[in-house]
């Protein structure tokens, strides 16, 4: 019986593989050809970066949006909350708002990166992502850029935290929490917990994006956006 169980498993799994394949080898058909395929999703990514990571460069990109802002790591959440418990909350506020300030400013090195990755998509790229999830020309791009933004963004951010005062900011903000009786001393580099939840600000709003261009008609803007979408209707 579990012979039984298995080969048929196997066999349904053959088969789907089959009608995927033949699903994919029919795209191009319709009067869309290969080259248009790919054109449709690199305008999609463009415009997912054009529309969306640009608004996270701008001043309280990160820190008035619910999606990406920046909090404390769950370690540092008690400094939070102790200064907030002794009337400090004021202070707790400056500095979330330092770090989403770093991430804001590093963020306009993003560009560059992302226009050669969206530039690189091939028809073969194109079908994956377009039998994908909502996401999957998002998953695409991360694949593609996210080492990159690292090594850009890292130092970026480690300059604005003293460009927008977050090292001033964070040394008396620690110094006052450290101070408070009976807790123990915090000593933190925020540099690459900042610079992890940045490129996570910016995949995010770039599948915010990508997944209104897939469900939403009304966000297909281009005749090319809707030819190529239809397919995966």
């Amino acid at each position: 019986m579990i012979r039984k169980f298995l080969a048929f498993i196997l066999i349904f799994n053959v088969t789907a593989c089959a009608e995927l394949q033949q699903v994919v080898n029919q795209l191009p058909q319709g009067g869309l050809g290969n080259d248009e395929i790919a054109a449709g999703l690199r305008q999609a990514l463009d415009f997912g970066i054009d529309k969306q990571v640009t608004k996270l460069t701008q001043t309280d990109g990160f820190f008035k949006n619910d999606l990406v802002k920046i909090l404390l790591p769950e370690e540092l959440q008690k400094v939070d909350k102790g200064l907030r418990d002794i009337g400090l909350g004021k202070l707790a506020d400056e500095g979330l708002k330092v770090l989403n300030r770093a991430a804001e400013d590093a963020v306009k090195e993003a560009t560059p990166i992302f226009v050669d990755a969206v530039k690189g998509i091939t028809f073969a790229d194109a079908k994956n992502i377009l039998l994908g999830g909502n996401d999957s020309a998002t998953q695409y791009l991360t694949t593609k850029t996210q080492t990159a933004l690292y090594a850009k963004f890292n130092p970026v951010i480690k300059n604005s935290f003293s460009k927008v005062g977050a090292d001033a900011v964070w040394n008396n903000l620690i110094t006052r929490y450290n101070s408070i009786p009976f807790t123990a001393d915090v000593n933190p580099d925020l540099t690459d917990y900042v610079t992890g939840e940045a490129l996570k600000g910016v995949y995010t709003m770039i599948a915010v994006e990508e997944k209104q261009i897939r469900t939403n008609l009304a966000s297909r803007t281009t005749d090319l956006l809707r030819k190529v979408f239809a397919l995966q209707d």
